[in-house]
């Protein structure tokens, strides 16, 4: 199988093609070594950064901006946004807190990207 890819590794965004299986996979069409690295990396094991929002109460706003802390299989997204859907959080929240630990079972926290103060 083969892959069409435009890299986004930098601003050249080379079209790249990839294939093969195993421990033998190709690039073509890349201008540089990160850009072989990123289309190996799409090919075998895509991974995404997932923002959301999360409802908070008894805060000054009823959501929350959240994100992973690092990125997840691309197949898990769905999973992870299951999970997002039904959490709630007490305000205050801080920036950088984690919501929630191992979302999905992928070993990655959800961590706040505002803060959300308590109503007084």
């Amino acid at each position: 199988m083969e892959r069409e890819m435009i890299c986004i590794v930098c601003p050249v965004g080379c079209r790249m093609k990839v294939g093969g299986s195993g421990e033998d996979i190709r690039v073509t069409g890349n201008a540089c070594k990160r850009g072989a690295r990123y289309a190996v990396s799409e090919f075998t094991d895509p991974q995404r950064t997932v923002t959301s929002s999360v409802y908070v109460t008894g805060g000054n706003m009823p959501l929350v901006s959240v994100r992973t802390e690092k990125t997840v299989p691309k197949a898990k997204i769905s999973q992870v946004m299951q999970e997002l859907k039904k959490l709630t959080v007490a305000a205050p929240v801080k920036v950088g807190q984690v919501l929630l630990h191992d979302a999905a079972g992928t070993g990655v926290d959800i961590i706040a990207t505002r803060e959300i103060r308590a109503e007084k």
